[in-house]
């Protein structure tokens, strides 16, 4: 594992450096009015019911995600003033429950110096004194224009000014960027605390173009020291770890491993794994303070979907809980003509199961959305059958189904969503050439299509049994196969019209031990 060998001077302020170019206050009136006067235009036809997204303009990553004064505060990236990334904000919602959520005030706009040309991402956390601090990136083109001389980014903090978190203080800057030591990448801090001592850790593209994450010390949360490189990306090709995670977690043994996350930048495509334009994952390894991360496992995808990244965890009521940002990868992405651009994804719990393996299911308060549910039983389908099982999905559903692999020798299994009366589809099906989940858009009707495939293991194909738990809302899916051994999340956009399920089996015949339908309410937000 590489250590520095240096100690970056620079990196480290005496104080919180805090240099105002702007009035805080007026540029979040202005990212208001900004966001207002896009959500005024807004289409709905693919907007999300139960997925979190900003009521008009563009988001990307999940940040500041926390549990405080008996509510849980989801922040993001937020390009009030367009439905494509731009100078990046911080929009913010909270809920009491994970289930109803309001919308706060924009709480970050570009105001100082050091972050002239975007609040980027960062992490909060309950500090020695009780109450949230938070940790973000603030960013600056190096020639002052465009991205062109690269970027010039540094660590910041802030401290909310009330508790329900509607207005924040910022320090100023507190990690300021050794240009010397690196390609131009430093942020996205994540900080947690380890016996007496404060750590943050955050991606770097060094100097020789290598992704690592790098780690900081504090005693007193505002002064922070260099202590080491925690972990260097053995891939060459990859040149950066953005939103990285860093956790610990129990095996079924009681035992403490460690959980290292990071959405990697310039990994190349290898069969099944690596397929988006940039991937999210993690390795499960060791670490002790005053070492470097020693993985045990290789890099697993934590989604094998078409659009997941930039994920990020906290943990709260003794759960390590995740969210991510369904990331529009590829063009043609119709929902910018709508007003509003991306969405986040459920809330996942990850657990350890007795393998050793990371499961992400939805968090148990999403039963709580339920607001009607249908048992269809046990179900056989006929050799290159379809049977409608929902005319309209009214644009929220949850479907949980059961295959029996030892009773279907169809080819392909599963369902199609987003079924409309012009022909178009997005499948969900398990495919037995493949022995994998597999998310199909070669025939939706508008957007990015392509397929993604989640391989079962060999222990999933002998069991004989196949769990699939599916959400369809109004432009996305997500898919969890077997508990949550495996998540895949899409974007799949509709044609006009009612949206019917179907129920399929391609090439063979198909068993179904079992088949139940729920419709969902909505979170609030639509």
């Amino acid at each position: 594992m590489t250590n520095a060998t240096f100690t970056p001077s620079a990196a480290t302020s005496a104080d919180p450096q805090l240099t105002p170019i702007a009035d805080h206050a007026e540029q979040l009136r202005l990212a208001e009015a900004g966001v207002a006067a896009l959500a005024a235009t807004r289409n709905d036809r693919w907007y999300p019911k139960f997925h979190i997204a900003s009521n008009g303009g563009w988001i990307n990553d999940p940040n500041g995600l926390c549990r405080y004064d008996g509510r849980w505060h989801v922040f993001y990236q937020l390009h009030p003033y367009g439905t494509q990334w731009g100078p990046m904000h911080w929009g913010h919602v909270s809920s009491p429950d994970m289930l109803h959520w309001r919308r706060e005030p924009i709480a970050f706009a570009p105001s100082l110096e050091q972050e002239r040309h975007g609040v980027f991402s960062g992490s909060a956390v309950i500090g020695d004194d009780g109450r949230p601090w938070i940790y973000y990136t603030g960013h600056r083109w190096a020639n002052g224009k465009d991205n062109t001389g690269g970027d010039w980014q540094v660590q910041m903090l802030a401290r909310p000014d009330d508790d329900d978190m509607t207005t924040f203080t910022k320090q100023g800057m507190i990690i300021d960027c050794p240009t010397d030591e690196i390609d131009h990448h430093f942020r996205d801090p994540k900080v947690w605390k380890t016996g007496d001592t404060w750590y943050m850790t955050f991606g770097v593209s060094s100097k020789e173009h290598r992704g690592q994450m790098w780690l900081y010390t504090s005693d007193d949360m505002t002064h922070w020291s260099f202590e080491r490189v925690l972990f260097e990306h053995p891939d060459p090709d990859v040149f950066m770890l953005e939103c990285p995670d860093f956790f610990p977690i129990r095996d079924a043994a009681g035992d403490e491993k460690w959980v290292i996350g990071f959405s990697a930048m310039g990994a190349k495509p290898s069969g099944f794994m690596n397929r988006n334009v940039n991937n999210a994952g993690y390795m499960i390894g060791a670490w002790r303070p005053g070492e470097a991360f020693e993985p045990e496992t290789e890099f697993r995808l934590w989604d094998e979907g078409h659009n997941f990244y930039a994920p990020q965890s906290f943990h709260a009521d003794g759960r390590q809980i995740m969210v991510g940002w369904m990331s529009p990868f590829v063009a043609p992405i119709p929902m910018e003509e709508d007003g509003w651009c991306g969405n986040l994804t459920l809330p996942r719990e990850i657990t350890m199961d007795a393998d050793g393996d990371l499961v992400t299911a939805p968090v148990a308060e999403m039963r709580g959305l339920r607001a009607g549910t249908i048992g269809l039983g046990p179900l056989d389908l006929g050799v290159n059958e379809c049977a409608t099982v929902v005319e309209d999905d009214g644009g929220a559903v949850e479907i949980e189904m059961s295959i029996d692999l030892a009773r279907t020798d169809a080819e392909r299994a599963g369902l199609h969503v987003h079924m409309t009366g012009d022909g178009h589809y997005t499948a969900v099906v398990y495919d037995a050439q493949i022995g994998g989940v597999i998310i199909d858009r070669q025939n939706v009707a508008n957007g990015d299509r392509g397929y993604r495939v989640a391989p079962l293991s060999e222990g999933e194909l002998a069991s004989g049994t196949l769990d699939l738990r599916v959400f369809v809302d109004r432009g996305c899916v997500e898919v969890y196969v077997n508990g949550g051994k495996h998540a895949m999340s899409s974007y799949s956009f509709p044609s006009e019209g009612p949206r019917a399920i179907g129920l399929v089996s391609e090439s063979g015949a198909a068993h179904l031990n079992d088949l139940t339908m729920h419709t969902l309410a909505s979170i609030g937000l639509d």
